[in-house]
């Protein structure tokens, strides 16, 4: 019983993976205070799964793993339907997805060169995912029309809070470069 519990922050970060197909569908249907809500419940479920696993000692794997996935799915998919909508510009969508492209495509080649990577984002990393989920949070709050708040929300967001998540995911992609390129420099020399 003590191991299946230990499996719960694994538990919630699958749920935040189920909640990305609702949050999509409520977003191209401009049920924007639905996605709101749900996106909300994704946000304190990733924030509930990583206390629980540090706190007790519940970290796996799997969890360093899908955890990151998690958060990039949920970010991928609130960039791009938010931007077909209008509502995000284009260019900070493409910086934000080809920023996690490139992650990608460096660790793909990490691991086919050298080992398997250890899934460590750096606190850049970390600052990035958490402003690009408030920002887009924010974005859906000022499209949820709640009178002042959704005009305020959107003075924060435009023109300002885009060109924070542009300059924060050019800076976190840029780092997450040049740490890999240093570790591979590394992995070469022990085995060159």
């Amino acid at each position: 019983m003590a191991k299946l519990i230990g499996q719960l922050p694994n538990v919630l970060t699958l749920v935040r993976i189920l909640l990305v197909a609702p949050i999509a569908w409520a977003i191209w249907s401009a049920d924007y205070r639905l996605a709101l809500l749900l996106l909300i419940v994704a946000g304190v479920s990733d924030l509930l799964d990583g206390e629980l696993a540090r706190r007790f000692n519940w970290q796996s794997e799997f969890g360093a793993t899908i955890d990151p996935v998690a958060d990039k799915l949920l970010v991928f998919v609130l960039a791009v339907l938010l931007t077909v909508k209008g509502h995000v510009p284009l260019l900070l969508a493409v910086i934000v997805v080809l920023r996690d492209v490139v992650i990608l495509i460096g660790a793909a080649v990490y691991r086919v060169l050298f080992r398997e990577l250890e899934v460590a984002p750096t606190w850049i990393s970390k600052v990035n995912t958490a402003a690009q989920v408030v920002l887009l949070g924010m974005v859906l709050l000022a499209l949820c029309e709640f009178a002042d708040v959704s005009d305020w929300m959107q003075a924060l967001v435009a023109p300002w809070g885009f060109l924070l998540l542009g300059v924060l995911a050019i800076w976190s992609g840029v780092d997450y470069v040049v740490t890999w390129s240093r570790r591979a420099v590394a992995e070469h020399r022990k085995v060159g």
